[in-house]
């Protein structure tokens, strides 16, 4: 089976929420490195928001990712708010009215969401932000593709390049936002927006395995 059933965006949101709780003060505790520290808490915050709208209803994978990212925009204050609302609002926009996720529509779910927060956020690779995660993250998925490898491999590479990609902002020095007012002193300190970015593509790749197996 290579193919995921649109209903299943209950199971893969939950575990995408249970991703940000567990690691709340994890995400905080890096932000606090570099920034205001308030990163997990806001984050916490406005998936726990969403965990609750969600209740005990079936959700389709697209209306769970358009309201998770409303919900976000909405509730979480600062850069990530709206940069996060926006990425969940474009994969849930790309495959609006889809009976199932294919291959190809998760990376055109991926490609929308990159698209939309660069625009956003004007923010490019090497900058010490998530895009240093989503970035790396769907071009391995893509070569994946491009190899011919089966949905489930494809988003294994997937998250293994953000793993790898997060991991590399720990060398970097910032260039946006508060953390960009440290300078040098940023350098030796996870990104925190690149780390949330990783735990929610790896968190997404769990649960859209298991559900394809």
């Amino acid at each position: 089976m290579d193919t995921l059933s649109a209903n299943t965006g209950r199971q893969i949101l939950l575990a995408v929420v249970s991703a940000i709780q567990e690691n709340a003060a994890y995400l905080s505790e890096l932000d606090g490195a570099t920034g205001d520290g308030d990163h997990g808490v806001n984050m916490n915050k406005g998936f726990t928001s969403f965990r609750n709208k969600l209740g005990d209803a079936p959700v389709t994978v697209s209306d769970g990712l358009s309201t998770l990212g409303s919900t976000l925009l909405t509730e979480i204050g600062g850069a990530m708010g709206p940069l996060y609302g926006t990425l969940f609002m474009a994969m849930g926009s790309a495959c609006e009215n889809e009976s199932s996720i294919t291959r190809e529509i998760f990376a055109d779910m991926l490609t929308n969401a990159l698209n939309e927060v660069q625009d956003l956020g004007g923010a490019a690779v090497g900058d010490k932000t998530l895009l240093d995660t989503l970035v790396p993250a769907l071009e391995a998925y893509k070569a994946a593709l491009a190899n011919d490898l089966s949905f489930a491999d494809a988003l294994r590479q997937m998250t293994a390049a953000a793993e790898a990609g997060k991991e590399s902002t720990r060398e970097m020095v910032a260039k946006l936002g508060r953390a960009s007012r440290l300078g040098e002193r940023s350098r030796g300190h996870l990104d925190a927006g690149a780390t949330s970015c990783y735990l929610i593509l790896n968190a997404l790749a769990t649960a859209m395995i298991a559900e394809l197996s």
